[in-house]
């Protein structure tokens, strides 16, 4: 596995007070397609009990993962869901949604999920939104025999020679995600990818690569092109997959508006504040 960039997330706020850890890819330089790795991990309420009370968005596709807790998700297309432990919550905004995502009242053990950001090609920002989400049709898990499992988050996977396809198809740039768990003393191996852009966030505990020592929670190494992947954890790991097309296009970020212009930016705005995205 050959690994061409190491970025360490940072602490910043987002929402109603949620702390929380990025990776911002807004300048298109090392996450292309991907715009933004967020992680929300605490067992502290106060660190994330004032949730994300309504928004908009245009022009990105929006992914919610969580791994530990809960967020009910609402938007202006009529979706109200709980979105627990295991699940995960895609939209393609487009033209814009209003949506909020606030913790759930039942969520007693903390919150560990993510939500990450994928951008559309220019010529989609402004078609009709879609949602979807695994509550019916939960990610598919593969075990191998050393015990490390891969949960195909979207997008379809080839694992300990099973094909694991998730009910999440169709994201922007030919986007795909994975979410590897390894235990103790294991180590897990994939063959190259098709898509250009490979990224690993680790997630929970360390990893080691050949190229050097342990890889701490709240890095993201990319990948070279066609590399393989491969990579041990001594004590126990886990490890999200992300995969993408890079756009290779201009990109224009105000908030939560992500156009390819100026010009669309401004048009995102003024048409948000015209009322033209719905009410929640």
């Amino acid at each position: 596995m050959k690994v061409i960039q190491q970025l360490n997330s940072h602490a910043t706020q987002d929402g109603d007070g949620v702390n929380i850890s990025r990776i911002p890819g807004f300048d298109g330089k090392y996450l292309d397609p991907f715009l933004m790795i967020d992680e929300l991990k605490s067992d502290d309420h106060s660190d994330f009990m004032g949730g994300f009370p309504a928004h908009p968005h245009r022009g990105i596709e929006t992914f919610t993962y969580i791994i530990k807790g809960g967020f009910e998700h609402q938007d202006q297309m009529g979706n109200k869901k709980a979105i627990r432990a295991g699940d995960v919550q895609w939209m393609s905004t487009g033209f814009g949604v209003i949506h909020s995502e606030m913790p759930l009242a039942d969520a007693k053990e903390g919150m560990h999920g993510f939500q990450i950001w994928l951008n559309m090609p220019s010529a989609e920002k402004l078609r009709a939104p879609r949602y979807q989400d695994t509550t019916e049709a939960p990610a598919p898990v593969t075990r191998n025999d050393q015990g490390v499992e891969l949960k195909a988050l979207a997008g379809s996977w080839q694992f300990a020679s099973e094909e694991q396809v998730s009910s999440l198809q169709d994201l922007a740039a030919n986007g795909m995600l994975a979410d590897v768990t390894l235990p103790a003393g294991t180590e897990f191996k994939h063959a190259p990818l098709k898509q250009t852009k490979v990224m690993l966030y680790i997630h929970t505990g360390e990893i080691n690569t050949e190229q050097g020592g342990p890889v701490k929670a709240g890095s993201l190494l990319i990948l070279e092109p066609g590399s393989d992947i491969e990579f041990n954890s001594q004590t126990g790991a886990g490890v999200l997959v992300l995969a993408g097309e890079p756009l290779k296009q201009p990109i224009a970020h105000m908030g939560p508006f992500v156009m390819t212009t100026q010009a669309e930016l401004h048009q995102a705005v003024r048409d948000y504040q015209q009322g033209k995205f719905g009410t929640l």
